[in-house]
């Protein structure tokens, strides 16, 4: 391998971000961690000034002149950096060296993203959690269902002894509201079934959840889809996914449905993304697809959301709280995520699932 393609190789396989500019500032080369983290195309962009990337306030650009003019290299912590307005500001730490090379003056930009560090700490938490509260679950669920059946099978000989007949109304009662106490406890402890893992085109899920949707909403709220079709297939089964997103969507649906005096329209967005060198828990993933589901509802209470993905936790009083909970659990077995950002007016959940994948988790 020439030496060159060897560099080449190594920039790209960086989880680093690293941005060359020329002497005045325009870009010369920027790997894909870059793109990922700026949400630029590094080719689209050669050529462009750095204030076209990205601005920092203030006088970071002060800064970068100062640096190529006087050839020190010089280290910021915590900038923020805004990358275009339709995503927040990012916080990062970046160091600037300036470099002598292709004819002329260089300036080589490492940004390391503390956000990313700080949603890694975040999701390691919420799994940890998630997996503590399944096991709460799974042993409360062993307690409560024995002596359900006990209770279920002692209501039946007792209404095979009955003299009257009319008698059997009360068994019933015992019999039917055993069944559903241990459908309920079902519900909550979710399938035991491994997903069948088959390719499938993340759009073709979606498309069957809109379908659905349209359906129960008859023209209330609008659909917007935004599509990255470039996103390749992934090892899924598809039938847990429409069941995860169709949980989310409808939640989503519901919570504009309960807005009094809307001030515009009900509107669910559908967008998907690729994205490379992601972490989810401790595993780092070279390719993975978000989809997110953006509804203008009234919000999530404050107070929920650090439990929302928890059974039983539910923000409507005819709530069963379990819809989030078994959406988290299908994409826990796709060892994927799902995360979610609320204020008044855009509450966004977000999936993540990796587009390459090992065994799937029990």
């Amino acid at each position: 391998m020439a030496y060159d393609s060897l560099q080449r190789l190594l920039l790209d396989n960086l989880t680093t971000a690293v941005v060359l500019l020329n002497g005045e500032l325009r870009l010369e080369y920027m790997n894909p961690a870059a793109e990922m983290l700026l949400g630029v195309s590094g080719q689209r962009s050669l050529g462009q000034f750095v204030s076209e990337l990205f601005s920092e306030m203030p006088d970071g650009l002060a800064a970068l002149r100062q640096a190529v003019a006087s050839g020190h290299p010089f280290t910021k912590r915590e900038a923020q950096l805004l990358c275009n307005s339709l995503q927040p500001p990012l916080t990062v730490d970046y160091t600037a060296t300036p470099m002598t090379g292709l004819g002329g003056a260089l300036l080589l930009l490492e940004l390391h993203p503390r956000d990313r560090l700080l949603r890694i700490t975040k999701e390691e938490a919420q799994l940890s959690k998630q997996e503590t509260t399944r096991l709460l679950v799974r042993g409360l669920a062993h307690e409560i269902k024995n002596p359900l059946g006990g209770i279920r099978g002692a209501a039946q000989l007792l209404s095979r002894e009955l003299p009257d007949p009319a008698l059997k109304d009360y068994t019933n009662v015992i019999i039917e509201e055993a069944d559903r106490l241990r459908n309920l406890v079902d519900r909550m402890l979710g399938s035991n079934k491994l997903p069948q893992l088959a390719p499938v085109n993340i759009h073709e899920v979606l498309a069957r959840v809109c379908s659905l949707v349209e359906a129960e909403s008859q023209g209330r709220l609008s659909l917007v889809r935004d599509y990255d079709p470039s996103i390749p297939e992934l090892l899924a089964d598809s039938e847990q996914l429409i069941q995860a997103l169709l949980n989310i969507v409808r939640n989503a649906m519901q919570a504009i449905a309960a807005r009094k005096q809307p001030a515009e329209p009900g509107q669910i967005v559908l967008r998907t993304r690729a994205l490379r060198q992601f972490t989810i828990g401790h595993q780092r993933h070279r390719l993975v697809c978000r989809v997110e589901v953006i509804d203008n509802g009234p919000g999530i209470d404050p107070a929920l959301q650090d439990t929302l993905f928890y059974p039983m936790v539910s923000g409507r009083a005819d709530g069963t709280g379990l819809g989030l909970a078994i959406a988290q659990n299908i994409l826990n077995q796709h060892q994927g995520l799902i995360e979610c950002d609320s204020q008044p007016g855009r509450t966004v959940f977000s999936l993540f699932l990796p587009l390459e994948q090992g065994v799937p988790t029990p």
